[in-house]
């Protein structure tokens, strides 16, 4: 194995959604490397269709006082649909990622105040020192979309490059009106998704969790 596959290798299984952070905050040269490194994500004709905000600080602090008090009084706002449905394998595979989180937490099936308890840590970031709100600006589609996929995943590995962790969120897009509001983001700019990240509190036991994947051979075909 070549010095480069074994650091890419590396960096790859070291990445892993963490759902517990140390309060440390990064320093500004850390976060300006790690998101320089992310801006070399592919799109298509290099059109970098993405706006990132990142809160830290204050700024962090007030939407992690606000987006818990707002969603649990039902006042949701989402630029985008969450409305796709899992059927067959994929469902099967939701259900075992989420018994495994909760098994690593010793939180049974029918605890429902537990398990509303940790999904309600979503909204506090779960304890991160730092977030990254990701837009698509108004007017793209699913193809942009992916595009900006591709740019979170080089996010978050450049994050494990610089010994990191994350967490990718679809629930982080269900305050975006508040978020937008609390970050003065223009209108314009619609909030597919947020990433949670800062250094792992590996005492935590949620972190004890590693989700499957799927064998090779159920998800890739070889044509010759």
């Amino acid at each position: 194995m070549s010095k480069t596959l074994e650091v890419f290798s590396d960096l790859v299984n070291a990445r892993r959604s963490v759902r517990a952070f140390l309060p440390e905050p990064l320093t500004q040269s850390v976060l300006e490397s790690i998101f320089t490194l992310a801006q070399r994500a592919p799109s298509n004709c290099n059109t970098q269709p993405w706006q990132i905000a990142v809160a830290s600080g204050t700024s962090i602090e007030n939407l992690r006082g606000k987006i818990p008090t707002a969603f649990s009084a039902g006042e949701w706002t989402m630029d985008f649909p969450y409305d796709g449905k899992y059927e067959g394998v994929y469902k099967e595979r939701q259900y075992k990622a989420a018994a495994d989180l909760y098994d690593a937490m010793g939180i049974t099936r029918d605890n429902k105040v537990a398990r509303n308890e940790q999904f309600m840590k979503n909204y506090e970031f779960f304890g991160a020192p730092h977030v990254a709100f990701l837009f698509l600006p108004e007017g793209f589609g699913l193809r942009e979309a992916a595009d900006l996929g591709m740019y979170a995943q080089t996010l978050m590995l450049s994050l494990s490059a610089h010994g990191l962790a994350s967490c990718p969120q679809t629930a982080l897009s269900f305050n975006c009106d508040l978020v937008r509001q609390e970050l003065d983001i223009d209108s314009s700019n619609k909030l597919l998704f947020g990433i949670s990240f800062g250094h792992e509190d590996t005492a935590n036991s949620v972190n004890g969790c590693r989700t499957e994947r799927a064998a090779l051979a159920d998800t890739v075909t070889f044509y010759n």
